[in-house]
């Protein structure tokens, strides 16, 4: 089975350097070329379903996708972006301005800090690995794609690398990219139940040359 994890296009909040959380932020100009790219690669692949994260951002990207491929999209809210809560819509600066005892805790050590009204960390990874376990689940021996946000994505890749979900995140997922994690179809090892996985294709962006 191959499941395809795709970072919506460039939003509107990804240029302004705000924690969107799962605010709603349209789609640049730059953003809607990307999905435009996104689409023109994946539309020759056999995919046997699309699913996108509800977030206006991530539903258009896979709009656009689904448009080209003939395929509708199942909407998945389990790979939803991360809920910053009380901090949701801040720019870096504004955080830096109204809580820069949240700031010191990032420099001081691995850990996240603790955010007012914010989802619990790991609450966050295990609705997301959950999410798209399923999605494998329901695909055997086929592709699948999911369009998702950065959070998500990099969440579900330390899941499969086997790593602890900790700072810093050793790997960066950009706007409009395609990941690929390739799963084995059959029962899982005794010794995990995890299906076995790997991570195929990390952050592939070279179909948004010039974007």
């Amino acid at each position: 089975m191959r499941l395809l994890l795709i970072r919506h296009g460039e939003s509107e909040g990804n240029t302004e350097l705000r924690l969107q959380g799962q605010g709603e932020y349209p789609l640049t100009e730059r953003g809607r070329e990307q999905s435009r790219l996104l689409a023109e690669r994946l539309r020759r692949l056999s995919l046997a379903a699309l699913y996108s994260s509800p977030i206006r951002r991530a539903r258009l990207t896979a709009d656009a996708i689904g448009e080209a491929a003939g395929l509708g999209v199942t909407e998945l809210p389990g790979v939803q972006e991360y809920d910053f809560g009380e901090l949701s819509g801040l720019t870096y600066r504004e955080l830096v301005e109204k809580h820069p005892e949240i700031v010191e805790q990032y420099r001081r050590g691995p850990d996240y800090p603790s955010f007012p009204g914010a989802e619990d960390r790991e609450t966050f990874r295990r609705r997301v690995c959950e999410a798209l376990w399923g999605v494998v689940e329901r695909h055997p021996g086929a592709s699948a794609a999911v369009v998702a946000h950065a959070g998500p994505i990099a969440v579900f890749c330390l899941e499969v690398l086997g790593l602890p979900y900790r700072r810093p995140l050793p790997l960066r997922i950009h706007n409009g990219s395609i990941t690929v994690v390739e799963v084995r179809d059959g029962p899982p090892d005794g010794r995990d139940p995890r299906p076995r996985a790997a991570l195929a294709t990390l952050n592939d962006t070279c179909h948004l040359q010039g974007t």
